[in-house]
């Protein structure tokens, strides 16, 4: 793996798509993840003609928006809200060439109740759903589980059943270290390299403190190479299974939410040269 993706959730509270644009493209990034709330506030002053304008002329390309998150269990009002910024990331994506939308399962103490088999009805329901409002505009979803406990689908094994029983093209899986760590501490590497190199569409990099899972959150992420999490041993699993597309930093960090975004960028790129591998 050798291409670096910047998730905008690392400077979120701190800088703007613009900026993350102009400090990815400086610093050597090779795709980027827009995120969807940022995304609306960037299109009050610009519009989709000035991201075309930018990525035919820059070597930072996009590659998929974040995130439309509790996608279960929604009521009729929740559902369309969902879909109506679901439907509007979808405009945006094929306008600009962004190929993923990332998809996140419902969390709350209620839902984490439901059972597996609950879950798995449910998601293959959603996702087909939202698979077929994305098809039109060449959208492709990538779902993402969350390892905590408290989202009703968390772990890689689970996932990978909901989407190999949604059984499309257009419907996989977004790998993130802290996910897979925070479900059990990566006990089973061989997990992610069961999943069919078709069906591994994004790839989050990440690390994170050395504290026990429940307390651990995503909060602790920190730049890869100085937590606890194996990176080494994940990317190795990645890149068995044969995935080519970028590792993209996401870190929810206040720290680096309070610190100047071109720091936090370079430090990211800096970060990822001791994994990548050209």
């Amino acid at each position: 793996m050798k291409l670096l993706g910047f998730n905008e959730a690392t400077c979120k509270e701190n800088s703007s798509v613009e900026q993350d644009l102009l400090l990815c493209e400086k610093h050597g990034y090779d795709y980027i993840e827009l995120r969807l709330d940022m995304l609306q506030e960037y299109l009050k002053d610009h519009t989709t003609e000035d991201l075309k304008a930018f990525f035919a002329t820059s070597h930072l390309q996009p590659f998929a928006f974040n995130s439309i998150e509790d996608i279960n269990f929604r009521s009729p009002e929740e559902w369309e809200e969902l879909v109506k910024l679901f439907t509007f990331g979808c405009e945006i994506a094929a306008e600009i060439g962004n190929p993923y939308m990332i998809v996140v399962p419902t969390m709350t103490p209620e839902y984490c109740t439901k059972t597996e088999e609950e879950v798995f009805e449910d998601s293959v329901q959603v996702l087909q759903r939202l698979a077929e409002i994305a098809s039109p505009y060449g959208v492709k979803l990538s779902f993402e589980p969350i390892g905590d406990k408290r989202w009703c689908c968390n772990s890689i094994r689970q996932a990978l059943e909901i989407v190999e029983a949604v059984d499309r093209d257009d419907v996989g899986l977004t790998v993130d270290c802290i996910n897979f760590y925070m479900h059990d501490k990566c006990s089973d590497l061989e997990m992610i390299r069961r999943i069919p190199k078709e069906k591994l569409f994004v790839f989050h990099l990440n690390d994170c403190e050395d504290l026990p899972l429940g307390v651990l959150d995503h909060c602790h992420r920190i730049m890869p190479g100085q937590g606890t999490i194996p990176i080494a041993d994940i990317i190795a699993a990645v890149d068995d299974v044969g995935y080519e597309g970028p590792a993209c930093l996401e870190l929810f960090r206040p720290e680096y939410w309070e610190m100047d975004p071109e720091e936090v960028i370079r430090m990211g790129a800096e970060s990822w040269k001791a994994y990548r591998k050209d």
